[in-house]
């Protein structure tokens, strides 16, 4: 995610790029991948779980077991969970087939973001890189499903960007989460675009120097296509990602680019404030934005956006200019 406007990204600006090992981390410190609670933690009802509308015309959570889900998963009969995201899941012992896939998450109190969180990205932005994560929110209406068709307005359609991301799902209420226990709290991670309208952000007569109104439109954070557990996705900064329009690659990296990784973005975001149980973290997206080719490479009326995450599985949603 741009974490400034552009008429900060001056050229000739040096880049900052502070080293994992340096004085920083008296701020952010190594975090443990394991956690070190003594409360035993149970392991996810579930390796890949699902939201869908199903042919019966009711909406159910499902786990694909070892699968990731793809646009081909109509017609598939998988095994429902009870519960929802607040209170937990269990195995129902039942089973229903897909006819629709939906966004894991049915709502969501806040979505979060970190902003420029990625080397590469920091370089193609040429800023220097924060001593501490930028953050912006979303809203819920921001939600959407990982195949809806995103409607853009009117006034987003001339500089419409992407932005993949690996997308954390909080599963359990998190206050003050330590170095030791973040990963406790997590109950998945997915595939998120932050979807930016660049020309309600970059200019600072429109912006306000700030970035969040220009990502915040509905159904701008696309979401999915399921959670997969945290003992199925492993460690989360090892993990391959790419982005394509329209089956040209644009973006492409590794999670261990990330600037602040994924337990540090949980102990700064929690201390001393409450990440309810399906909040969802954007995470930051790597170098390859439109923004930054030459030619732009905006997005237009029609475009088809697809994210992958290793593991996970993919987003795929079509620009809908209204």
């Amino acid at each position: 995610m741009l974490a400034r406007p552009l008429f900060l990204c001056s050229r000739s600006r040096t880049i900052s790029v502070t080293p994992k090992s340096s004085s920083r981390i008296s701020q952010f410190p190594t975090v443990r991948f394991f956690s070190t609670s003594s409360k035993p933690q149970a392991m996810a009802a579930f390796s890949h779980l699902i939201r869908f509308e199903a042919e019966d015309g009711k909406t159910y959570y499902g786990d694909l077991t070892k699968e990731t889900p793809t646009r081909e998963i109509r017609g598939k009969e998988v095994e429902l969970l009870k519960g929802d995201i607040q209170t937990g899941f269990s195995k129902s012992g039942s089973k229903a087939t897909v006819s629709k896939l939906l966004c894991p998450l049915p709502t969501t109190n806040i979505i979060l973001c970190v902003g420029l969180n990625y080397r590469q990205h920091a370089e193609e932005c040429n800023l220097t890189i924060p001593s501490n994560p930028a953050i912006f929110m979303k809203p819920s209406d921001a939600l959407a499903g990982p195949l809806d068709p995103i409607p853009i307005h009117r006034d987003c359609q001339s500089m419409l960007d992407y932005e993949g991301e690996l997308t954390i799902i909080i599963g359990r209420d998190c206050k003050n989460a330590t170095a030791d226990n973040w990963s406790d709290y997590i109950l998945g991670y997915a595939v998120g675009n932050d979807v930016s309208a660049r020309n309600y952000q970059l200019p600072a007569n429109v912006s306000g120097g700030q970035f969040g109104y220009a990502k915040s439109f509905d159904k701008f954070a696309p979401i999915g296509p399921c959670i997969a557990s945290k003992e199925v996705v492993g460690d989360p900064q090892k993990l391959t990602y790419w982005t394509k329009v329209n089956g040209e690659v644009r973006q492409k990296t590794k999670t261990d680019d990330m600037i602040f990784n994924v337990g540090q973005i949980i102990v700064h975001l929690s201390r001393g404030t409450t990440l309810r149980a399906g909040t969802a973290i954007l995470t930051g997206t790597p170098s390859g934005v439109g923004l930054f080719m030459e030619p732009k490479g905006f997005v237009k009326d029609g475009d088809e956006v697809e994210i992958h995450v290793e593991g996970i599985g993919s987003i795929i949603n079509k620009m809908q200019f209204e």
